[in-house]
């Protein structure tokens, strides 16, 4: 099995919290994207370098699958026994992570678009590296920021 290649993304439970976001893994581990997401419209442009990351939620905000975008250290094995999926796009390219939720290379960065509505949940990236950890949640452009509940996207 090659140690860079896409994987398929398994269902996760999903637990939205005041102070971030929880994934719990198939292995029963957790990962907590720590702070609320800020709210984009549309798409999130990552800078480079960064591991991104993916959660897409289905309806109830309980669950979901977590793929990360052009990961290149993490084994196959790994993403396998934890249920997170994998892909990689090259610079101008474009591919499709779930319905409504894209993923291409712009140069060196990531650029994650997607439609709520079209995905039937919400969509958070997650970008992070050694120094930052940045969380956003893609939104629809009529969506009204000003009804915020625990758990919405907004910045800390």
């Amino acid at each position: 099995m090659s140690h860079r290649s896409t994987v398929s993304p398994a269902t996760l439970p999903v637990e939205l919290r005041e102070e971030g976001v929880v994934v719990e893994y198939l292995d029963e581990r957790e990962a907590f994207y720590r702070g609320v997401p800020q709210k984009r419209e549309g798409s999130v442009r990552t800078r480079p370098g960064v591991l991104v990351q993916v959660l897409v939620t289905d309806p109830t905000d309980s669950e979901g699958v977590l793929t990360y975008v052009n990961d290149r250290s993490t084994h196959d094995d790994i993403l396998e026994e934890t249920g997170v999926g994998r892909v990689f796009v090259e610079p101008g390219e474009e591919t499709e992570l779930f319905p409504g939720v894209t993923a291409r290379a712009d140069g060196h960065a990531i650029v994650i678009e997607g439609e709520p509505e079209v995905a039937r949940g919400r969509i958070f990236v997650f970008a992070e590296d050694e120094m930052a950890e940045q969380s956003y949640e893609i939104v629809s452009p009529e969506e009204d920021e000003s009804t915020e509940e625990p758990g919405d996207a907004t910045e800390p």
